[in-house]
């Protein structure tokens, strides 16, 4: 099996399972506890922390608080800064954070939301004229996890504080972290990411807060994570996921490259009589999505998969849905929402993969047509 898919999950880094292993087996400690194994599982936790802050942001700066995946941390931001006022994100955001708007908008509260670009970049400009001097905070996605538009968050957020120098800012940042060079320079008040994207294990996560900036806690109980995040601590998940990141962020340039080099190779093996582009080419190296006109993205999907192909037809959390919300939001029609598909990448991909999977997808769709 093929498997293009990675923006859904990618399979765990087997060096970032041996690297963890010590701590399903061996130091299985509760971290909380005082005795000398807890210790070590502490100061295994406390490492992975520092590792990630390292990784991503100026750490005098932030702080880091583990969760149980992206959408944790993406709840755990908004909720503790959508109290008053109005809160301002985009279309094209994950679930994790768009149904939390819709969440307080529903409940009566005022959510705005900013259109896109045609390739899944926000507006920039028209989130801008969203916020005003009531405004608590502006979300907008690092990298969109459907097209792969990179929005340059930093520069965005210093917008936004310069319009409101109270306003928050966060960003999901779960399909750009190990991936695109991030680097948070205090502008970003919160920014979530996630372990099962780079080779991490599901099940963890981890949200960057700038210190200073009030964080709520979503789950109570003993106080774990600073107060800020009650439940034992994930340590495996955790050094599993620093691991992970540290592999992936030593050739990131490197593998940027490479990967987009065989992006490119795809895009370019695809009969263009039936695929459109929809993923930008200065989008993240990672993903290539496409469009097939009058067809069905779900159906060449399971064709796909006959082939020993798997790729995306979008976001696996909104499968269910008939299209993409944010294909619609960037202003494709109907003939062409129906037949999304999205291949995602991993530093791992080769060029024969690229092959066999430009092959399967131009023959399913022949198929169809014939």
């Amino acid at each position: 099996m093929i498997y293009f898919d990675h923006a859904a999950t990618s399979p765990p880094l087997s060096s970032a399972l041996k690297c963890a292993e010590r701590y399903l087996q061996e130091c299985y400690f509760n971290p909380s506890a005082r005795y000398a194994g807890a210790r070590d599982a502490s100061a295994a936790l406390e490492h992975a922390r520092e590792t990630l802050l390292n990784a991503a942001a100026d750490g005098m700066r932030y702080s880091l608080v583990f969760t149980s995946g992206g959408t944790e941390a993406d709840n755990t931001a908004i909720f503790s800064a959508a109290k008053r006022g109005n809160i301002v994100t985009d279309e094209g955001e994950h679930a994790a954070v768009y149904e939390c708007f819709k969440s307080v908008k529903a409940s009566g509260g005022d959510a705005r939301f900013a259109p896109l670009h045609r390739d899944g970049s926000v507006d920039a400009d028209a989130l801008l004229s969203h916020v005003d001097e009531k405004t608590t905070l502006v979300s907008v996605m690092h990298v969109n996890n459907e097209t792969g538009a990179i929005n340059d968050i930093n520069a965005l957020a210093k917008r936004v504080k310069e319009k409101n120098p109270r306003c928050l800012f966060m960003s999901d940042g779960v399909q750009a972290f190990a991936k695109i060079p991030v680097y948070l320079n205090g502008a970003v008040d919160f920014y979530a990411v996630s372990a099962h994207k780079i080779g991490g294990v599901k099940g963890t996560g981890a949200l960057f807060c700038k210190k200073g900036v009030s964080l709520s806690p979503r789950l109570l109980g003993g106080g774990q994570e600073g107060g800020l995040r009650s439940g034992t601590e994930n340590v495996f998940g955790a050094v599993c996921f620093a691991s992970a990141a540290k592999e992936r962020l030593a050739a990131i340039a490197e593998h940027a490259a490479r990967v987009t080099a065989l992006r490119e190779t795809l895009w370019e093996r695809l009969d263009r009589k039936v695929f459109t582009r929809i993923s930008p080419e200065n989008g993240s190296p990672y993903l290539l999505t496409v469009a097939a006109k009058g067809m069905r993205g779900e159906v060449l999907q399971r064709m796909l998969w006959d082939k020993g192909v798997a790729v995306g037809t979008g976001s696996a959390c909104n499968s269910k849905k008939p299209y993409s919300r944010v294909i619609a939001a960037c202003g494709y029609g109907n003939d062409l929402l129906n037949g999304v598909l999205r291949a995602s990448f991993s530093p791992e991909t080769t060029e024969e993969e690229i092959g066999v999977c430009a092959r399967a997808m131009n023959e399913c769709a022949a198929e169809w047509k014939a």
